[in-house]
């Protein structure tokens, strides 16, 4: 198998039009387009049975498609699953390694299955020890390694056969933050060298690092572009950061308050979104007095990721309703 390299400007690694997959009446993906530019780093984001896992499923030729079209790498997902799987990594939700076995085992079995030998495998293995920073640490026994270590080294069984396009589902689902960002600075190497690489998570500070992002909600695509796209086009108003001894009760006192548009929890702050700025300067502080709740501190701040995903959820769900 070919080595990673860049594709021709405007090839598309992944492409779906109306691509759908029903569980009996149960609708999981639901007619979704996407396009997705070689050798970028795309991110699909969505709560918890949002369709993500579907999906990607659907995309690495592991489950059918009930409907839709789907292209990976050029191949139809539907009538050529083994060649799409040929030209992929994948790297699931789950650690996928046979905990059983040595770190140099199980890189050498997975190099076995995608036909890696010879002289490539001395490289790849080695390459792979290395990028995981195991070097040394063949012998040890996949079992004994902590969870971010047995990320990277499962993310080094997935590329040893150097694949163009690579799939990777909750990469850095319960590791600890340090090894998150460990974990990120890889993908951003591998994309340097020309891998596509899509990955779906519900981190905002990771959707940060992808080049474009898509926005899956009950199934379905409700916003795709860039990350700063996103947030300029769907955090219209100011957005105001509240802090507060007693947040809960700051945030029922709050919900309802004319001046307000949207507010919701952000860690140990509120984040208000306010049409009228200088109203909401006002109205916050009288409020909280009124319920005899301490302000600590009103800023206004600059919208993330995770404000502008909240507010097209809630303009979905809105709509939803009418």
């Amino acid at each position: 198998m070919n080595a990673a390299h860049p594709a021709p400007a405007g090839t598309l690694a992944v492409e779906t039009r109306g691509l759908t997959r029903v569980f009996d009446t149960f609708v999981a993906v639901d007619h979704i387009d996407l396009a997705v530019p070689a050798g970028r780093i795309f991110g699909f984001l969505g709560p918890n049975g949002a369709g993500k896992s579907t999906t990607i499923k659907m995309l690495c030729g592991i489950l059918r498609p009930s409907g839709g079209l789907a292209r990976v790498g050029g191949f139809d997902v539907a009538r050529e699953p083994e060649r799409v799987k040929a030209s992929i990594g994948y790297m699931s939700q789950k650690f996928s390694l046979y905990e059983d076995l040595t770190v140099a085992e199980n890189l050498r079995f997975f190099a076995g299955i995608y036909g890696v030998r010879g002289e490539r495998l001395t490289a790849r293995l080695a390459w792979a020890l290395e990028m995981a920073g195991l070097e040394g640490r063949g012998d040890t026994l996949t079992s004994a390694l902590a969870g971010g270590w047995r990320q990277r080294l499962a993310l080094g069984c997935a590329v040893l056969h150097e694949p163009p396009i690579l799939f990777l589902d909750e990469p850095t689902s319960g590791v600890d933050p340090a090894s998150r960002r460990r974990f990120w600075d890889m993908i951003g190497d591998l994309a340097e060298r020309g891998i596509t690489v899509f990955v779906t998570t519900h981190f905002m500070d990771e959707a940060e690092h992808c080049d474009e992002l898509a926005l899956i909600y009950g199934g379905q695509v409700v916003a795709a572009g860039t990350p700063s796209q996103l947030k300029r086009e769907h955090v219209h108003h100011a957005l105001l950061e509240i802090e507060s001894d007693d947040l809960m009760g700051a945030y029922e006192a709050l919900k309802t308050a004319p001046s307000i548009a949207g507010i919701a929890l952000f860690g140990n702050t509120l984040h208000a979104t306010v049409a009228d700025e200088a109203a909401a300067r006002a109205a916050i502080p009288a409020l909280l007095t009124a319920r005899g709740l301490p302000l600590r501190r009103l800023e206004r701040i600059e919208p993330s990721l995770e404000d502008a995903f909240v507010a097209i959820i809630e303009s979905k769900t809105a709509a939803g309703e009418d």
